[in-house]
């Protein structure tokens, strides 16, 4: 799904902009239609052209479908196609557990981000895509920011500027706003397959843990498998390349071999756990994996982006009205809130996954008594009593989906 430009580049420069957002990610999108629907006038760029494929498990767990409900976009994956997930299958040492999810959908990230592009842009955002942004000089009631396409530059300005450029933002390191990096943090990759053996079935997030890492597996609306990954780097040094990195936990785990795994063009992120140390400065509020990121599990890296593009909209407008030095505190206070302290059990989970050995008991014990990971699925998962079901449409051997499962 293309998503054009909505606005010439030169006429970026006509006004001063409310709120200009920088990264049309989940986050970013997210963002600028809840902005724009409380009245502001907003501008979203992106570096890449719309659709575009990005490193992601590409799983929306039921408390980010309860939260696209909330904002209206309840019927989207449906829209698009998206997958029901009905179970999660962790597989350590050949050991293997299979627990039951109580909803979820896989939707591949080009499409749901261009879906919610397509929806910033119905509430009145206006879109810019191949678009690199840097942060200018703070104005009297404004911030500039220099916009380039191609060779061409020019100069914006707007009240408020909302980074959500990924991680290790650009936009806050010209700002002197450094990510705080963990020491054992690993690095992100996936891949999208077309081949791979029918054990990989509909409706079931796979994971693969090993000594170097872990390995996701979900198969999308299309019909193709998205391979995702967190590794050690020494690790994949070692294995001789993110292909054969994944290979070898996936037969570690006692998964079926994918064919050819080690040929497709994978995709890469810079280390995965890291905070901003301050997700803010002067007319400017970092969202999404900007302000700080920690291995997702089952879909908590959507959410979060997600979360937090819905959180700043009321913030960033009263910012565009009046800017002071209270702004910036109320957003990390608000982000702690709403976003930090839920990563937190990611990073514990995280660290289990980090000893083999550990985790192959506790598979184990699921095995045996799979009521000893409801806790974690259903804090991972909580919403409100869903309000609609699955029906059973086909879509690319796969039933479409028709909101939260029950």
């Amino acid at each position: 799904m293309t998503v054009a430009a909505t606005i010439d580049f030169a006429a970026v420069t006509d006004k001063t902009w409310d709120v200009l957002v920088v990264g049309a990610g989940p986050a970013g999108a997210m963002a600028a239609r809840e902005t724009a629907r409380l009245g502001a006038s907003v501008l979203l760029v992106d570096k890449a052209e719309f659709p575009r494929s990005k490193v992601c498990g590409c799983s929306l767990n039921r408390r980010s479908l309860a939260l696209l409900d909330d904002v209206g976009l309840g019927e989207l994956p449906e829209r698009y196609g998206g997958v029901p997930l009905h179970r999660f299958h962790l597989a350590v040492n050949s050991r293997h557990a299979i627990v039951p999810l109580p909803g979820g959908v896989s939707l591949s990230r080009q499409t749901l981000d261009a879906g919610l592009v397509d929806e910033a842009i119905a509430a009145g955002v206006e879109f810019l895509p191949g678009v690199v942004g840097r942060l200018g000089d703070v104005e009297r009631r404004s911030r500039s920011v220099a916009l380039q396409m191609g060779r061409h530059e020019l100069t914006a300005s707007a009240r408020v500027v909302l980074a959500a450029d990924g991680l290790g933002s650009r936009l806050l390191s010209g700002e002197g706003r450094k990510h705080e990096v963990a020491g054992n943090s690993r690095i992100g990759c996936s891949v999208i397959v077309e081949s791979y053996p029918p054990f990989y079935d509909c409706g079931t997030i796979f994971m693969a843990c090993g000594k170097g890492g872990y390995v996701g597996l979900v198969r999308l609306e299309s019909g193709c498998l998205d391979v995702a990954a967190a590794f050690d780097p020494q690790f994949v040094k070692r294995a001789g390349g993110l292909g054969s990195a994944a290979t070898t936990i996936l037969a570690e785990a006692g998964f079926p071999r994918i064919p050819n795994l080690a040929g497709p063009s994978w995709r890469g992120t810079p280390l995965l756990t890291r905070r901003a140390l301050r997700p803010a400065a002067e007319r400017v509020l970092a969202i999404g994996d900007a302000a700080g990121y920690i291995e997702p599990f089952t879909g908590e890296g959507i959410f979060w982006a997600l979360a937090s593009g819905k959180a700043v909209g009321p913030l960033a407008r009263r910012a565009v009205q009046t800017w002071d030095d209270d702004i910036a505190a109320r957003w990390s206070m608000l982000y702690h809130h709403k976003i930090a302290r839920r990563q937190r059990v990611c990073r514990v989970v995280a660290e289990v996954l980090r000893h083999p050995r550990l985790t192959g008991w506790l598979v184990a014990g699921v095995a045996r008594l799979p009521a000893l990971a409801t806790p974690l699925v259903q804090y991972l998962n909580f919403t409100p009593p869903a309000r609609k079901g699955i029906v059973n449409h086909e879509h690319g051997n796969c039933r479409a989906w028709n909101g939260p499962a029950p």
